[in-house]
């Protein structure tokens, strides 16, 4: 079944740009040309990805992007013509998946729907093992949620995959590359500091309970590790062969 997507762009001569060329990929297609309508569109038509400009009338295209992300878990890449990273760093932070600065090819622009549609389609299948303990927190597969003790963590999608991906395997070291290809579905098409920022985040978020059973480590020169952590008499020593292959 063809996918559906949104695209969300005040200029009319990209918006039907894009709209011609995704047809002729063999996409469907539904256009909205500032942020209300776009909201609007994406209750009424539940489309499978969008395509989101973030200069838009109405609403910005941030303000889209946390509205959407509120109700659904739809992929969001972000269109922008602003070189800020902050701009970039806050669109991941509310939800979107990727971001693509203007002016853009369209060959660049196919191969990130690809991979965040790839993304999406493996994280809508059920999986076999829907729950993993690590210490005090838990992650529930099957409902994307992150739990420590009875509390759920706040994560973005990306942050929920990313915590996934290293809480099943703790001990092993994986490249800023391995994560980008693993978790965002694409190699080399991104900044690596997607991963930094996302880390980051994390360690924010999981560093406001306390002693947790485990921490993200830094590997110089070569990624980040997610280290069991036993707790002997207080001092925090990482649990020996804790590693687990996955």
């Amino acid at each position: 079944m063809p996918k559906r997507i949104l695209v969300v762009e005040d200029d009319a001569t990209i918006r039907d740009t894009l709209t011609f060329n995704l047809k002729k990929e063999g996409y469907v297609v539904t256009a909205a040309q500032d942020g209300a309508d776009a909201v609007a569109r994406a209750r009424s038509s539940r489309p499978d990805l969008i395509l989101l400009d973030l200069m838009l009338p109405e609403l910005n295209g941030l303000e889209v992007c946390r509205i959407l992300r509120q109700e659904s878990n739809v992929p969001i890449i972000m269109l922008t013509a602003k070189e800020s990273e902050v701009d970039k760093v806050v669109g991941l932070q509310l939800g979107a998946d990727d971001y693509i600065t203007k002016p853009f090819s369209l060959r660049e622009l196919f191969a990130r729907m690809t991979a965040v549609l790839r993304r999406s389609e493996q994280r809508d299948v059920r999986p076999e093992v829907e729950e993993d303990r690590l210490g005090r927190l838990r992650i529930d597969r099957a409902g994307h949620r992150a739990m420590v003790d009875d509390a759920e963590l706040k994560l973005t999608p990306k942050e929920w995959e990313l915590l996934a991906y290293l809480v099943r395997r703790p001990g092993r070291v994986f490249t800023r590359e391995i994560l980008l290809e693993q978790v965002w579905g694409y190699n080399y098409l991104g900044d690596r500091k997607t991963v930094d920022v996302h880390i980051r985040w994390l360690r924010e978020k999981l560093g406001r309970f306390g002693k947790l059973g485990f921490e993200i480590v830094t590997v110089r020169g070569a990624g980040y590790r997610l280290d069991p952590i036993r707790d002997v008499a207080g001092t925090g020593e990482r649990a020996a062969g804790a590693a687990q292959s996955s």
